[in-house]
């Protein structure tokens, strides 16, 4: 099993349980993207944010004084719920009879692979269920821009923040930002973000966001970012073939997130790909390599 999110985790218990031989490995810490650095995390700054927001709507109507977040405290309070997790999950694992391991795994051949710090392996099955990344962007300066997880692990919010890409991850991390202080925009490449919900939604949600001080700038080509004052960054872009720039404390990766297989070698492995993940057949066996399964982001179908 590469890959120690629920995918992986689950698919390894089930196997061991069975009575295979299993073995599970992750170059990251054992939780995957939802437990450690996505949803579950997010849902802990998120109830800080809706906290503030609903006393301030009641401001005047029963509810009195200033309702603000601290940030190193909600974060201290994240980390209750994030840091243990890691531990719990290996130790189950364990439990269930699952060798587990770390270290980045990549193939060697149709039926074995390597893996750094523990030599190489023979397999009769392989799942892939590396998770996913942030979409590299092929700009001067990316590497000052974070990803979501940078943004999750920030001791100190920043006063200013700016957002690359106008997906789901800005919009909600901008929203909790913005309650929490500081002053958000969101650079959107398109004419509208969100393509893949429901039109009315998205045009109230646009709505509520600058009701809530986050500015949204669509039509927004990223050109680069560079050094700015104060450790901060210049984001340079372009709106209708015209040059604005905007500095920054900080700019997050918001351009969307593809499969985290490119470190696998799957060549090696017969393992064909395509843009969205594994090529896989409807029951996520890989196309070219029967004995190689994929699930999660890591496939490019989720039937």
């Amino acid at each position: 099993m590469i890959g120690a999110g629920m995918a992986g985790i689950n698919a390894a218990k089930k196997c061991a349980r069975a009575g295979w031989s299993v073995a599970i490995v992750d170059a990251l810490p054992y939780g995957g993207t939802c437990a450690l650095r996505g949803c579950d995390p997010k849902k802990m700054l998120r109830a800080g944010a809706e906290a503030v927001e609903a006393a301030r709507r009641m401001d005047g109507r029963g509810v009195a004084g200033d309702a603000r977040i601290d940030w190193s405290a909600l974060m201290a309070h994240k980390r209750t719920f994030t840091d243990p997790v890691p531990g719990s999950m290996e130790a189950g694992l364990r439990d269930a009879g699952v060798q587990t391991l770390h270290g980045q795994a990549r193939f060697t051949g149709e039926d074995r692979m390597e893996i750094e710090g523990h030599g190489p392996f023979r397999f009769r099955h392989a799942l892939i269920a590396a998770g996913a990344k942030a979409r590299p962007l092929d700009i001067s300066g990316a590497e000052r821009i974070v990803d979501s997880t940078g943004f999750l692990e920030l001791a100190a919010l920043p006063r200013s923040i700016v957002f690359a890409g106008g997906g789901y991850i800005s919009f909600e991390f901008a929203h909790i930002a913005a309650r929490a202080g500081a002053e958000v925009t969101i650079l959107d490449r398109g004419a509208r973000p969100l393509k893949a919900f429901d039109p009315d939604l998205v045009d109230m949600l646009i709505e509520r966001s600058r009701a809530a001080g986050i500015a949204f700038v669509p039509e927004a080509s990223l050109q680069r970012v560079e050094a700015a004052g104060d450790g901060g960054s210049r984001v340079l872009y372009e709106t209708g073939g015209e040059p604005h720039a905007i500095d920054a404390d900080l700019v997050v990766h918001g351009a969307g997130r593809v499969p985290a297989i490119d470190d696998l070698d799957l060549a090696a492995g017969g393992i064909e790909r395509e843009p969205g993940g594994v090529t896989v057949e409807p029951w996520l066996q890989s196309t070219s390599n029967p004995r190689v399964f994929a699930a999660g982001d890591a496939a490019a179908s989720r039937r």
